[in-house]
């Protein structure tokens, strides 16, 4: 089916939703740039031509993990070369010595049973104590379930105990793929895509926003991903808890992955901007431009996308993956690719609350 972009712009610019099979359409057009155009027009609808950012830093506090998912470059085993685990103490110091300069740390890392329900607990009241006022974004659905198993305390209270310790808002990592062929492919280990989503809608319940996540390009296809955007758009329906939406192209160095390749810059920009259309209940898509490049980010923002996260400081995951880029970015660099896309630059909290919109 060849989408009728005429058509489907009047539709989604006034209010209608995308069925499935449009979606699907739309990953198999040639016509990028009809594509790119409606989904810059649905964006600038949403947020004017405003793109946020955010003063952030990454904490990852080990990549000692249980599970060894075959897509992942950055877990270890115990003893093995390249294995690292934080102390509480070393983690709260490096926290410290950015006070001021972060408005957030975003924390994850793998299944380490040393590091428990007890262990982020004191972690997290910690930093809150080092680093008065910023947010605590940690901690990924798969997490918690580990948190939960180690504990043995139920998914909804392991996140109560972690609110009350600082636990501001969840990540939304982990999602990958959600069809279970895919994901028994690509992480057999992992939770299965209706417990992410249950933990997901736990978390929302208690008050407690969240992202959500893709891990796109690898061994799925097109009707896997839109199944995959279907789930989110179902569970926004019901819980209103999403915050963003984040398309993670997938990066096949040092990854045990068969038969991938790297994806192709047109993929993502295809991704962003049908994540954009039919995700009409997200008020954000995120351009990660970790994953994606300096670059390209930048040209996501004419493809959907109005958010490209952060100043990142310390990121580890995605480059122990092969990813090209910085491991961090200035205000003035962020600021300048937004500028030169013809968008204006706006500095948020975690909870998309403006704290300054460039002039």
């Amino acid at each position: 089916m060849k989408p009728d972009f005429r058509e489907l712009g009047k539709r989604l610019l006034a209010g209608g939703r995308l069925t499935d099979a449009e979606a699907v359409s739309l990953f198999e057009t040639d016509d990028i740039f009809s594509l790119g155009e409606l989904a810059n027009c649905v964006a600038v609808k949403k947020n004017n031509k405003f793109v946020y950012y955010i003063k952030n830093m990454h904490i990852n506090p080990g990549n000692i993990c249980t599970n060894r998912c075959m897509f992942c470059a950055f877990s270890r085993n115990e003893g093995e070369p390249g294995a690292y685990e934080y102390t509480l103490d070393e983690m709260v110091k490096g926290a410290a010595n950015v006070k001021g300069k972060v408005s957030e740390f975003h924390i994850v890392g793998g299944l380490n049973p040393k590091m428990d329900l007890g262990f982020y607990s004191e972690l997290f009241t910690a930093i809150k104590a080092a680093v008065p006022g910023v947010y605590i974004k940690a901690l990924t659905a798969v997490e918690i379930d580990y948190l939960s198993k180690l504990s043995g305390k139920t998914p909804t209270k392991v996140l109560e105990v972690l609110r009350a310790a600082g636990l501001d808002s969840m990540p939304g990592g982990g999602a990958e793929i959600f069809k279970a062929s895919v994901r028994n492919k690509l992480c057999p280990e992992k939770i299965p895509g209706s417990k992410w989503l249950r933990i997901t809608e736990t978390a929302h319940k208690l008050g407690l926003k969240t992202t959500a996540t893709m891990l796109f390009g690898h061994v799925e296809t097109y009707r896997d991903r839109v199944d995959h955007l279907s789930k989110l758009r179902q569970l926004q329906d019901k819980t209103e808890g999403f915050l963003a939406f984040i398309p993670l192209p997938f990066h096949p160095s040092n990854t045990r992955v068969r038969g991938t390749h790297p994806i192709s810059g047109l993929d993502i920009l295809k991704t962003i901007a049908v994540s954009r259309l039919y995700l009409d209940n997200f008020d954000h898509i995120k351009a990660y431009w970790i994953m994606t490049g300096e670059k390209l980010a930048q040209t996501c923002l004419m493809f959907g996308a109005d958010d490209l996260d952060g100043t990142v400081l310390e990121e580890k995951i995605t480059h122990a993956a092969g990813a090209e880029s910085k491991e961090a970015m200035s205000v003035e660099e962020i600021t300048h690719i937004i500028r030169t896309a013809g968008r204006t630059p706006v500095e948020r909290d975690t909870f998309y609350n403006r704290l300054k919109v460039w002039k």
